[in-house]
Parts: structure tokens; C-alpha cells; sequence
């Protein structure tokens, strides 16, 4: 069966699920599907300073969902802990509005979305960090058309906020569509580093300084197989197809980059995906890296192999309570450790390209069928979050548990602390990202600092610092994605067919001999373009000359 009659299906469902919510008169919060009394309440008819006053609270009660991502973080229940009771009585009950917490799968949640509002129980807002997903959602007639005034009245510290982000990215086909949460300069805020096991890099003559290009770094990586050392890490590509940037043109042709750049789909057939793929088959052949890297296919096996003393490189998001460099040393004594230069994944005379994010964080609307007293509740949610010692709140727990205040005043968590009031493993993020995607400060300079407390391991200071400095030499070479200003229906219906395809045939590829690549790259280029790829570049090529992206 095609994508396209797959989501004719979708769509169809969506309609009947309406038909029969109409038809039994069902006036509850209990699914999201709206009833005959819901309709007429779209903001559009809303008047200027027409909208009712819920400062006191709603007079009936009012159930709001919101999503929460479920990272299956051990012992973490993200529908019911201590920060959603908190949440409930704070806020909740002080304006009559039952919160619940609606858990989207991270490493499937298109499919769990779909599934949600296929049944009529996906939340009241549907979010997403990707554009074309959004745009997709959007495409599926599932968000309604908002009225900025409305938001502006009942979350004016969050309108003020994110006004200038909504007005220029989050109109569609002349409609007021998306919002968003709030993306700080993350390439001096972002915490994800590539570490290499410094104590092997010296073993063999080198210095990690030396590192300056994929030459150099598998001219290493043959010195540790040489000496019976160890190999690389590597895990299984999906998902997310920004593995090709080291290898692609600089400076960058605008409309090449948004023909081809996508984290949704592969740029398959390019040289940058050639050159990747060759490296890839070398390091595999020359027993560079990890022989069963297709098989590790989440963090906890490359950590794994990591802290075994397997592989020599690891990357991860830092915190303060990070335990891979203690478990290591654990079975590794003498370990050393040290960050990879951004060189080392780019061939000599290209520059370390990388995908810039957006000015934006997470990528929201609201779902078609919440009823107008659920959309004032999540206007009103904003707001209340926005407030900073709510947010404070969420994102450090309780003062004299959770953290300590240090002298200028910033959060310092205490990494041991295990008792009701603990965070989740990425500090709560998952509630508070619909205000931002990290906490910031009254200055750059204090923002920078609260984070190293948070990024910092104790001993391991200097990890961050050069995280820090590469991060900032690199930042000249980031580019941010194609913001496509259209729905591209193609790129919705071949994607996941062309994810799956694409595992098999760059497995396919790389592990066959070396002799055969050649011939089998040429005969997967033309197979992945006839599953649909063609097809999205032809798509992308009409939006692109009619200048339909930014």
C-alpha cells in the first residue's frame, strides 16, 4: 500500500472518530475530539479584548494534555512525579484546569502522535523540533488556526518573549500556525561533546593536538591497531542524516544546501555521502573501528563498549553527574581522557561544516480538535512557566536539596542528591523546553557559568572548557537547515520507506569488499532514487525556484 493511500486512511479515521464524538454527544475532556458544543469557538471569532477573564479560573473544570517526551529514564515515571504534582497544585488547581501529562515516545513519536490522533487522545499540543515534521502535521489538517491577539492575552510575558520568533516563522499558507519555544545560542550553550581516550592518543606518539584532519585521525586509529590498542567507536546511522556534513562543499550554495540537506531523509546520492561511505568502508576494512558498529544501535552500547575499554571514542551530552568517565577508570585504571578536535571527521582542505539549529526550540501547535477553554489553558500554562521562579523551579528542584546558590547567585546542583525532589536525568528538560531549550541568566557570562556548573563533572574541568573553545572555532562553518515555507508532500510520504532503505543499502555497501563499492554504490544511488527520492527532489526543486524556503 502507498504512503499517500496510508495517510488518505489517516485522514479518514480522523474524520470518522469526529463523526462518532459528534454523534454520541460526549461533552467531557476524556478524548480531544471536539462535541457539537465546541463548535464556533475558533479564535478567528474572537473579537480584539473580547476574550473571557480565567484569572479567577475556569467556572466548570477544564482538562489540559500536555506532551512529555518518555526517554525511558530508569525509575522516572514522566506522567507522575514529584514536578507534575507540583505542576497540579500550583498551577492546576489555582485556576481549576486538570493537568495531565500525555507520554510521547522520543525515539518514535511521529508514530505515537499519529496513533493518538487517529484514536482522538493526542494532547492539546502537538510539537515537534524538526520543520518539515511540523510542516507535516500541519499538511494532515491535525493544528488549528491561531489568533496571536488571543495568545498575547492570556500569556503576555510569554508573547513578549517569542512574538518576533511566531509572527516571522510560524505562519503557513498565510495562516497563523505554529509557536515556539525559545532556543538560546546553543553553540555556546550546547553540551555535547566527543571524547577520546587521551592515554591511547600518547601511547602511540601522537598528541591529541595533532588531530587535525580524517588523514591524521585514521592514521591514529591505524597506530592503536597496530600496538593491539583498541578501535574507534562508531553505531548504526538512522534517524537523523546530518552524518555527511565534513564532506560536502564549502562555502555552501544556498539552494544546493536545501535541495539536499534534510534530517529526514539522506542525501544519498551526493560526493559528500560518497565520500562518507568510502571513509566508512576503509576504517571498517583496516579494522579501524568497531566490527559490529551496525549493531549498536542506542547510547547504552556505544557506552558500553566505551567504558569497557573497547573503543577509544565516545560521544555524549555532558552533566555533572556523568558517570562515564568513573565507570571507565573503573575498569580501565590510568584512563585519560580528552575532546576530540572538530577536524578529525573532515578530510584534508574541507572545513568542520556542521548543522547550525534554528532560532527556535520546539516547534508547537495546537491540536485541531481542543475545544476553546483547553487552548486559553495552554496559553495560560505558558505564561505561568514563563514566570522565572517557576522556571527556576523546574530546571534546579528545591533550594537546600536539590542545589545550593553560589556567590553570584547561579544553581549549583548537588549530582548525589536522590530523594523525592530529584530531577530527571536531563534536569527536567522535557517540561520546561516548552519555554526554552536551556536556562539562561541576566548576562551571557552568568548564563555560561550556571551551565558549566550543570555540564561539569568534578575533575573533569577541562573537558568542558575545550568543548567550549572548539564550539566557538567552529562556529563560522555552521549552517542551519532549509526552512521550507510549504508542505512537501513527497518528503512525508517516502521518508520512512527511504530511512529503512537506506540502513540496508549503506550496510550493504560499506561491508561488502572493498572492490565491490563502486558498482554497488552506483546500483543503490539509482534504487534509492527510484523509491522516492527523485521524487522529493523534484519537489524541492519546484519550492526552491519559487523561492519557498529561507
Amino acid at each position: 500500500m502507498s504512503k499517500r493511500k496510508i495517510m488518505s486512511m489517516f485522514m479518514a479515521l480522523l474524520f470518522i472518530a469526529g463523526l462518532m464524538a459528534g454523534c454520541t454527544g460526549n461533552s467531557t475532556n476524556s478524548s480531544k475530539e471536539p462535541s457539537p458544543s465546541d463548535e464556533g469557538t475558533t479564535p478567528s471569532q474572537n473579537a480584539a479584548g473580547s476574550y473571557p477573564d480565567y484569572s479567577q479560573g475556569f467556572p466548570e473544570r477544564v482538562t489540559m494534555e500536555i506532551p512529555v517526551y518518555e526517554r525511558a529514564f530508569e525509575g522516572w515515571n514522566v506522567t507522575d512525579n514529584y514536578y507534575t504534582r507540583w505542576i497540579q497544585k500550583e498551577f492546576g488547581d489555582k485556576y481549576n484546569i486538570e493537568v495531565k501529562f500525555t507520554p510521547i515516545a522520543r525515539t518514535n513519536e511521529v508514530t505515537t502522535y499519529q496513533q493518538l490522533l487517529a484514536a482522538g487522545k493526542a494532547p492539546d499540543i502537538i510539537f515537534h523540533y524538526d520543520m518539515p515534521q511540523a510542516l507535516a502535521y500541519y499538511g494532515e489538517g491535525v493544528m488549528q488556526e491561531l489568533d496571536w491577539k488571543e495568545i498575547e492575552h492570556y500569556a503576555p510575558t510569554y508573547w513578549s518573549n517569542m512574538s518576533e520568533t511566531i509572527q516571522q516563522y510560524g505562519v503557513v499558507d498565510g495562516k497563523n500556525t505554529f509557536f515556539f519555544g525559545k532556543r538560546p545560542d546553543l553553540n555556546n550553550y550546547g553540551n555535547f561533546v566527543n571524547i577520546i581516550r587521551k592515554d591511547w592518543v600518547e601511547k602511540v606518539g601522537m598528541k591529541v593536538e595533532d588531530l587535525t584532519s580524517l588523514e591524521k585521525y585514521n592514521e591514529m586509529l591505524m597506530k592503536w591497531k597496530e600496538a593491539g590498542i583498541g578501535v574507534a567507536g562508531a553505531g548504526l546511522t538512522r534517524n537523523v542524516f546530518n552524518y555527511s556534513y565534513g564532506f560536502r562543499d564549502w562555502p555552501t550554495d544556498p539552494k544546493v544546501h536545501a535541495l539536499y540537506a534534510d534530517l529526514s531523509v539522506a542525501d544519498f546520492t551526493t560526493s559528500a555521502t560518497e565520500g562518507w561511505l568510502r571513509n566508512l568502508s576503509y576504517q571498517y576494512h583496516n579494522g579501524l573501528i568497531d566490527k559490529e558498529f551496525y549493531l549498536r544501535d542506542d547510547d547504552n552500547k556505544l557506552k558500553a563498549e566505551f567504558v569497557a575499554g573497547n573503543t577509544g571514542t565516545y560521544g555524549l551530552y555532558i552533566t555533572n553527574n556523568t558517570d562515564v568517565f568513573e565507570a571507565t577508570l573503573k575498569n580501565n585504571p590510568g584512563a585519560e581522557f580528552a575532546v576530540i578536535p572538530p577536524g578529525t571527521g573532515v578530510p584534508e582542505g574541507n572545513v568542520p561544516q556542521g548543522r547550525a539549529d534554528w532560532t527556535f526550540g520546539l516547534i508547537m501547535g495546537i491540536n485541531h480538535a481542543s475545544t476553546a477553554e483547553e487552548r486559553a489553558a495552554v496559553w495560560m500554562y505558558l505564561e505561568w512557566m514563563s514566570q522565572p521562579e517557576n522556571l527556576m523551579f523546574l530546571q534546579n528542584g528545591v533550594e537546600g536539596e536539590n542545589y545550593t546558590l553560589d556567590s553570584d547567585g547561579l544553581p549549583v546542583k548537588d549530582p548525589d542528591f536522590k530523594d523525592e525532589s530529584v530531577l530527571s536525568q536531563n534536569n527536567n528538560k522535557d517540561y520546561w523546553a516548552l519555554i526554552t531549550e536551556a536556562p539562561t541568566f541576566e548576562t551571557p557570562e552568568l548564563t555560561l557559568k550556571a551551565n558549566k556548573n550543570n555540564w561539569t563533572p568534578a575533575g573533569y574541568e577541562q573537558i568542558v572548557e575545550d568543548m567550549i573553545k572548539y564550539r566557538q572555532e567552529i562556529k563560522p562553518y555552521q549552517i542551519q537547515d532549509p526552512l521550507f515555507t510549504v508542505v512537501l508532500e513527497k518528503v512525508n510520504e517516502y521518508k520512512a520507506d527511504l530511512n529503512n532503505l537506506f540502513q540496508e543499502l549503506y550496510l550493504d555497501i560499506v561491508l561488502a569488499p572493498e572492490d565491490q563499492f563502486d558498482a554497488k554504490y552506483e546500483a543503490a544511488k539509482q534504487k534509492f532514487l527510484d523509491a522516492g527520492y527523485q521524487e522529493i527532489l523534484d519537489e524541492k526543486q519546484e519550492a526552491i525556484d519559487a523561492g519557498h524556503f529561507r
